[in-house]
């Protein structure tokens, strides 16, 4: 099956929320206000609570509570309260494509640990906008569930072959993309921001990969994360590649402590999307 059948079942199964909608063309309108921003979220009351949850989490850490819409926005800024409700969104998209085939609550695990390991080598990095790291991370993966949704056989023989190699390299061989490729081009018919679909898509191109610092900042992440979580499987697997070294500039001590950040982290915002 090509992949534009995935992304079309994608497109066909969920929408992103006219909430997702509304706040981008707010944020793209140079004469909007964050007035304007806080009134779209407060008619939510559900979503108000979640975004001040988050806003108030280790995602941001600041010295002081966080109560209302309108300060987060004031201290955080318009896209990391987009990005906050993106997350939140994944959560919703992540449960539309549940499957007997995969475990749910451990993909979610690893997908938000990803996001995590991702925003915090960006922080590292001093990059602006890391918050976004931390959504890009958590759906870099959300096709893999489209696919064992559409195609729950090809899935498992997927699943049950021996193509070595890092998991990218096994998706390549047996769907002819990789999971990552798939779901940028997922994120770009939701309208999402290049941002955010553009190093996803092309996150296991190892050209870009050397060329392009948000893309090996996710590869990086990714890496990190199998290692991490399937040590059974990756964890001999050499984490910061040549290609990814010659634009992440981060020596192996501190990509550890990417990794320790996201054990200790991941659980608390798991409890808070989902």
């Amino acid at each position: 099956m090509s992949i534009e059948k995935y992304v079309s079942f994608a497109a066909k199964s969920f929408t992103l929320p006219d909430i997702c909608v509304r706040l981008r063309t707010i944020l793209d309108d140079p004469r909007s206000s964050a007035e304007d921003l806080g009134d779209v979220i407060s008619v939510d009351p559900s979503l108000t609570a979640k975004v001040l949850r988050l806003a108030n989490s280790s995602l941001f850490r600041f010295p002081s509570q966080i109560e209302s819409v309108s300060k987060a926005i004031n201290v955080i800024g318009g896209e990391a309260l987009y990005n906050l409700v993106i997350a939140e969104t994944a959560s919703s998209a992540f449960k539309k494509f549940d499957t007997a085939s995969i475990d749910i609550d451990k993909h979610w695990y690893a997908s938000v640990y990803c996001g995590m390991v991702a925003k915090n080598i960006a922080l590292q990095l001093n990059i602006r906008g890391a918050e976004r790291f931390f959504v890009m991370g958590i759906l870099q993966n959300l096709s893999e569930l489209v696919v064992a949704k559409r195609a729950p056989k090809q899935y498992l023989k997927y699943v049950e072959s021996e193509v070595q190699g890092l998991p990218s390299d096994k998706q390549q061989a047996h769907f002819g993309f990789t999971f990552a490729n798939c779901s940028g081009i997922i994120l770009e018919n939701w309208h999402l921001p290049m941002g955010l679909f553009y190093p996803v898509t092309h996150m296991n191109d190892i050209e870009r990969q050397s060329s392009d610092l948000d893309i090996a900042v996710l590869a990086l992440a990714s890496r990190v994360t199998v290692s991490q979580l399937e040590q059974e499987k990756y964890k001999d697997i050499e984490l910061v590649a040549p290609e990814i070294a010659n634009m992440v500039t981060l020596d192996k001590e501190l990509v550890s402590h990417s990794a320790e950040y996201a054990e200790v982290e991941t659980s608390k915002v798991v409890s808070l999307i989902s």
